[in-house]
C-alpha cells in the first residue's frame, strides 16, 4: 500500500516509527494510501528551513517572485487533469467539479502575479517643509495554512501564492484526508522555481497543527474548516502573537421572492445545494421562499428535479455528484436527516438507503429535501455539510431577512427577484460577508476578497484579493527630512503640519 510522506526542503520526508492515518477512495470505501501523521520534531524541521529560506527570498525583487509565479501558474494549467484525478479519488466529487475548483485556484495564482502594482505605497510629498512620507507592505516571515478537506486544490492556492508573492516564507498542512493533490501542486511550484526551503508540506492532525499555533517562527496562520475549529485556531494562535484569518462553517441563504423565476431559482438551489455532494462552504442549504404559493411551486419544482439527478463515482462521467468524503461524515449526515424527520420537517425527497451496483461500500447519499423547516429544528441551526437542503417559508420579505440575519453564521446569501428595490436593499442590509442577487454561489472572484461575518470568519482580514496582500504582509510608514534647509534648532513640541 503507498505510503505517503511530508514534502520537506523538497524531498519526501518519512519515518519508519511515524504515526500514520487512513486514505480512503469515498466511491468504493477502499483504502488506498496510509498517511505519515507529522510528530512535533518534523513540524519544527518544516518551520526552521523555512525561516532560513525567508531573508533570501524576501530580498527577491517583486517582479522575480512574480515571474516564478507566472510559471507555476502555466504549469498548473499543463497539469490540470492529473491533479483533478487526485482530488476526486481522494475527496469524491466529479472531475469536472474538480477541475472548476483548480481553475478557481489558478485565478489566485494570476492575482499573485500582479504583485508589483499591489505592493506599491502611497507617498506624499512635502508633508512639513522639505519632509516627504510614504508608506511599503513588507513581508512577515514564516506563514502557515491548515486547510480542508473538501477543496484540496482551491484552498491552498487561496494560500500559498499569495503569501510567496508578498515575500513570506510558508508551510502548508493540508487536511489528512485529501493530502495527494496538495503534495502535488508543492512540487509543481518547485518546478517553478520556488525554493525548496521556500515552501513546505506537512501532514497530520492536531499535534502538527498546535506546534504550528505555538511556535514563535510562525508569524501568520490561514485556516479554513469548521466552526468550532476556527474559533480555536483563532484562539490559540493569537494567544501566541499571531496573525491569523480562520474561516468557519456556514449555513448560506437564498430568499426566493414571489416574482422569481421558479426555473432559474430551481436550476441554481439544485446546483448550488447539491453540487460536490453538498460539501461546499458556500452551498445553499436553506431556501427561504415568501409566501406559501412560492414555497409550494419551488417545494415540487425542486423535488422533481432532484429525482432526476445522477448520483455516482467520479469515474463516471455522467455523475452530477459523488459521494462524501468519508463514513463518519456520511453517518453524521445520516443522522442529521434522521432528526429533522423526527422534529417534524417534511421529507420529499429522501436521498437515503442509496446504493449503486458496484459500489455498495461508497459513501453516497442521494438528494435530500425537506419543506417546513423551522428555526428551531436541528436541521435549520446546524451545518449539515451534505446533499440537504431545507425550505422555510416566510410571510414576508422583512421576515425572510430578518431569519438570515438572526442565524449565528453569515457567509454567504442570495435572493432571487425581479425587484430592485429589495435587492438594493437585501445587499445594504444583510448581515451577511457575502451576498448574491439571482446568482446562487456568490463566491468573490480572485482580485475581490473572501470571507463571511459573524462566526463565519475569526481574525480582522478576509482570504485573497486585496485582503489577502493585507494579512500577508505590515505596514510601515515613513518619514523622509534630507539636510540642507534652514537650521531651526531642536523642538519639543509634538510636530504638526503648520
Amino acid at each position: 500500500m503507498q505510503r505517503i510522506a511530508h514534502l520537506i526542503g523538497g524531498e519526501p520526508a518519512s519515518s519508519s516509527s511515524a504515526r500514520v492515518g487512513p486514505v480512503f477512495n469515498p466511491a468504493t470505501g477502499e483504502q488506498t494510501a496510509e498517511l505519515e501523521l507529522a510528530s512535533k520534531s518534523t513540524v519544527d524541521s518544516a518551520i526552521t528551513k523555512a525561516a532560513t529560506a525567508f531573508g533570501e527570498w524576501s530580498a527577491r525583487t517583486p517582479i522575480n517572485r512574480a515571474r516564478v509565479l507566472f510559471r507555476y501558474k502555466e504549469l498548473l494549467s499543463a497539469n490540470m487533469d492529473e491533479l483533478a484525478v487526485l482530488v476526486s479519488r481522494e475527496h469524491g466529487k466529479t472531475i469536472d467539479d474538480a477541475k472548476g475548483s483548480i481553475t478557481r485556484g489558478i485565478e489566485i495564482v494570476e492575482f499573485a502575479c500582479g504583485i508589483p502594482q499591489l505592493l506599491k505605497g502611497e507617498f506624499s510629498s512635502n508633508v512639513g517643509t522639505g519632509v516627504d512620507s510614504y508608506n511599503l507592505r513588507q513581508p512577515l516571515g514564516v506563514c502557515a495554512g491548515i486547510t480542508p478537506f473538501n477543496f484540496p486544490a482551491m484552498v491552498p492556492l487561496w494560500m500559498f501564492p499569495v503569501a510567496l508573492a508578498c515575500g513570506n516564507t510558508f508551510v502548508l498542512k493540508p487536511s489528512e484526508k485529501t493530502p495527494s493533490c496538495p503534495l502535488r501542486m508543492v512540487e509543481l511550484a518547485h518546478e517553478a522555481g520556488v525554493p525548496k526551503d521556500v515552501l513546505q508540506v506537512v501532514n497530520g492532525d492536531k499535534e502538527a497543527v498546535d506546534t504550528l499555533l505555538k511556535d514563535d517562527r510562525v508569524k501568520a496562520v490561514s485556516f479554513v474548516g469548521s466552526t468550532p475549529i476556527a474559533e480555536y485556531i483563532y484562539h490559540t494562535g493569537s494567544a501566541h502573537n499571531k496573525r491569523v484569518q480562520a474561516l468557519g462553517g456556514a449555513k448560506n441563504h437564498m430568499i426566493v421572492m414571489p416574482d422569481a423565476d421558479v426555473s432559474q431559482v430551481t436550476d441554481a438551489l439544485i446546483g448550488s445545494a447539491f453540487g460536490s455532494a453538498g460539501e461546499r462552504c458556500m452551498a445553499i442549504s436553506v431556501a427561504v421562499c415568501v409566501g406559501d404559493d412560492t414555497a409550494d411551486s419551488v417545494r415540487d419544482s425542486v423535488a422533481k428535479a432532484a429525482s432526476n439527478l445522477n448520483v455516482g463515482p467520479y469515474t463516471d462521467s455522467d455523475s452530477d455528484f459523488g459521494p462524501l468524503s468519508n463514513k463518519a461524515h456520511m453517518d453524521k449526515v445520516l443522522s442529521y436527516i434522521d432528526k429533522g424527520v423526527e422534529e417534524g420537517a417534511n421529507l420529499v425527497a429522501d436521498g437515503r438507503n442509496l446504493k449503486l451496483q458496484g459500489y455498495e461500500n461508497g459513501y453516497f447519499v442521494g438528494p435530500c429535501v425537506f419543506d417546513n423547516v423551522k428555526p428551531d429544528m436541528t436541521i435549520y441551526k446546524e451545518e449539515i455539510f451534505g446533499p440537504v437542503l431545507g425550505i422555510v417559508r416566510q410571510d414576508s420579505y422583512a421576515d425572510a431577512l430578518k431569519l438570515v440575519d438572526e442565524h449565528e453564521l453569515g457567509n454567504g446569501a442570495s435572493l432571487f427577484t425581479n425587484d430592485g428595490g429589495v435587492s438594493r436593499h437585501f445587499i445594504e442590509q444583510s448581515k451577511i460577508g457575502m451576498v448574491g442577487i439571482n446568482v446562487p454561489i456568490p463566491v468573490p472572484v480572485a482580485y475581490h476578497s473572501f470571507g463571511g461575518w459573524k462566526r463565519s470568519l475569526f481574525g480582522d482580514h478576509h482570504m485573497h484579493g486585496p485582503e489577502g496582500i493585507r494579512f500577508y504582509t505590515k505596514l510601515k510608514t515613513a518619514t523622509v527630512a534630507w539636510p540642507g534647509g534652514k537650521k531651526t534648532g531642536p523642538e519639543f513640541s509634538i510636530p504638526t503640519l503648520s
